[in-house]
């Protein structure tokens, strides 16, 4: 049996708000979900339901209430199958399943899914089963400490040399670039869901995770940064060095360059 279905009771830490920084505003009430999860699928007949039961786990640790959107991105297999299964099997469950016609993104849907749900807080969990229940555990207990929660790896796990290369390349090219000093921006962080809807990445593809981040440190947000191990996704292949990714990160960096460019001349 799983705990923290929507509709029990709550008990919500302090943020540091859902306003901008600056700005007053009050909120009428307590939003009755606490946390929202983005599950993205594209093509994962052989992790979702795999997925599905990781998050469930760690769900179970908590108390908060909590609610479940899965966007299946136009898959070609039988993922959608298997996610409305798995919603008959679980039909006491706040799991929702959305269909898109034609492939959108992994950005898009992202910004999609945060006007779908209506929790305090926002996350994305990729459908490939990456995340054991440990590392979710983790990163759930932080959730209320800072206006973002960034997972950083301290160990990666069947990650190849030259991915680790790439990744801390494009780490510290964003650092430059933004004028932060992030430990890593791909680590799929808390937001407050208000904050991703305020404030959305125009990105499709991967590199939406630097663009919300900056985002959100230009506005003057705070974050804290949470130390977990990357283990690769166990079944099929990663996407992240498709051409279309590789456009997107380009745009994303062009993105980030002109905000960085707009605060030196207005010297926010």
């Amino acid at each position: 049996m799983h705990s923290g279905v929507a509709g029990g009771s709550i008990s919500i830490p302090a943020a540091s708000g859902q306003s901008q920084p600056g700005l007053s505003t009050e909120l009428s009430a307590t939003p009755a979900v606490y946390l929202t999860l983005f599950v993205a699928c594209y093509n994962e007949e052989a992790n979702i339901v795999d997925t599905l039961d990781t998050v469930l786990a760690a769900l179970g640790h908590f108390s908060f209430t909590w609610e479940i959107i899965v966007i299946d991105d136009a898959s070609s297999d039988q993922s959608v199958h298997r996610v409305r299964e798995y919603i008959r099997e679980h039909p006491r469950l706040p799991i929702r399943l959305v269909l898109n016609e034609r492939n959108k993104g992994l950005g898009q849907n992202f910004i999609e899914a945060a006007f779908l749900g209506s929790g305090k807080y926002y996350r994305l969990i990729c459908g490939d089963n990456v995340e054991p229940e440990e590392r979710l555990v983790e990163i759930f207990r932080h959730i209320g400490e800072a206006d973002m929660i960034i997972p950083y790896h301290v160990r990666e796990e069947g990650k190849s040399l030259f991915r680790r290369a790439l990744s801390r390349c494009y780490t510290q090219l964003i650092n430059i670039i933004a004028g932060y000093n992030i430990r890593y921006y791909n680590g799929l962080p808390v937001h407050l869901r208000y904050h991703v809807m305020r404030w959305h990445t125009n990105g499709r593809g991967f590199g939406f995770q630097a663009d919300m981040v900056t985002r959100l440190l230009d506005e003057g947000f705070t974050y804290k940064e949470i130390p977990v191990v990357l283990y690769e996704r166990p079944e099929g292949t990663s996407n992240a060095l498709k051409l279309k990714n590789v456009l997107s990160v380009a745009h994303t960096i062009l993105e980030i360059g002109i905000r960085r460019l707009g605060r030196l001349l207005y010297r926010r």
